[in-house]
């Protein structure tokens, strides 16, 4: 492929850390051409994890999670458009169409539209979901005034947790609703969800699993949850129950979509379009194999920036990609290196559970796939190595590189 020049430009579309990360990446690395970024919202990238925790919690503004600032916008170089749409591509002719009818195309297009929160289908304009800045604002909104309450969250996973810590925290009684037997199971697997059950408890938060719901209603000046086991009385209700990529404007555009926008190692489409973060389907090669997968991580999203800014300017990383991502939940960590398939086997290896503190190897056909802790980060850290090559479990009880 041809290299990246000064005098070409580029066009990112989206606002979110993929797309924000990969233009002070291409300005790092000496590009001087125009670039210009677009987003349906109407705040300048920020970046989301604070949303479900220190945001959410009261701690911070939305201020101290930008991204763009003016002084590093000012220092990219940037063209922002915020508030309209991309409803249409057309990939032959690099063509981005928005909502308000304009058009743009450049040398070089960058999609990163990531995801949005997957909705319930029931309950409008009652329950809230926590994906962007919009968001934590109406339930900012809903918890003015109050000092406390009860807040039901449908959804025992990573946002639904973030949320119901940030809400204890002010003053909330919670209850989190799963409807699974533990939160979790499906990303972590069924022994390290057993093993991470009590913390909701722990944190003096309800947690109730199996659950069926049917709908959420008001019902005076509260709501209702109506599910099978009974109906639930509350004064707020927040669901974390996953999110859909944002492809479907994509449609007819030239691309190949499947779970996203099928892309290579480098994240490109073609030699010219590339996709990033949330919606990128990308060939990864681990030390398990190579296969195609799409991840919602803020560190891909980082990665992929970062990855691709190299390739177009004719650099070539070498640095593997190893997925990580945290959750602060409950008052404890949970952090994951690797992307671990839930039907791997799983083994403590460092600390118990009783202890609260210990660090878990995943391993796959005699290879360790993952590493997974409670409250351990420098051990996890230190255990990367173990996904740089191939490592069979007794080699690495053999390094055991969490306790150098």
């Amino acid at each position: 492929m041809s290299r990246l020049t000064n005098d070409d430009d580029v066009l990112v579309v989206g606002g979110g850390l993929a797309a924000w990360r990969f233009v002070e990446e291409l300005r790092r690395r000496g590009f001087t051409g125009a670039i210009t970024v677009t987003s349906d919202e109407t705040e300048p990238p920020y970046d989301r994890p604070p949303l479900s925790k220190q945001i959410l919690a009261g701690k911070w503004p939305l201020d101290q999670a930008r991204l763009a600032t003016p002084e590093r916008l000012a220092a990219a170089n940037v063209a922002l458009h915020l508030g309209d749409a991309a409803v249409a591509f057309d990939a032959a002719t690099r063509t981005v169409t928005y909502a308000s009818g304009v058009t743009r195309t450049a040398a070089r297009i960058v999609l990163a539209t990531g995801t949005r929160a997957r909705h319930l289908p029931f309950g409008e304009g009652l329950v809230h979901y926590l994906r962007n800045a919009n968001d934590v604002a109406s339930i900012a909104t809903a918890l003015e005034g109050r000092e406390s309450g009860h807040a039901v969250i449908i959804g025992g996973g990573f946002i639904g947790a973030e949320a119901a810590t940030a809400l204890t925290g002010r003053g909330w009684r919670v209850t989190v609703l799963e409807a699974a037997p533990w939160p979790l199971v499906g990303v972590l697997g069924a022994q390290v969800a057993q093993w991470l059950s009590g913390l909701p408890a722990a944190a003096q938060v309800t947690l109730e699993t199996n659950q069926r719901i049917t709908n959420v209603v008001r019902r005076g000046d509260g709501l209702v949850i109506e599910r099978e086991s009974g109906p639930l009385e509350a004064d707020l209700v927040i669901a974390g129950v996953g999110a859909l990529p944002n492809v479907e404007w994509l449609d007819g555009s030239g691309l190949e979509i499947d779970n996203g926008v099928v892309v290579d190692e480098w994240a490109q489409a073609t030699a010219d379009i590339a996709a990033l973060g949330d919606i990128a389907r990308f060939t990864w090669t681990s030390v398990t194999g190579t296969s195609p997968v799409r991840i919602e991580h803020w560190q891909v999203a980082s990665d992929h920036a970062a990855r691709l800014a190299a390739h177009w300017l004719g650099e070539s990383p070498t640095a593997p990609l190893i997925p990580y991502f945290w959750s602060d939940q409950y008052g404890k960590k949970i952090q994951v290196l690797g992307h671990p398939l839930a039907s791997d086997d799983v083994q403590i290896v460092s600390g118990d559970v009783d202890n609260g503190a210990w660090l878990a190897l995943y391993q796959r056909n005699g290879v360790v796939s993952g590493v997974v802790t409670l409250s351990q980060p420098r051990a996890l850290m230190k255990s990367r190595p173990l996904l740089e090559v191939p490592t069979t479990l007794v080699e690495a009880l053999d390094q055991s590189p969490w306790s150098a």
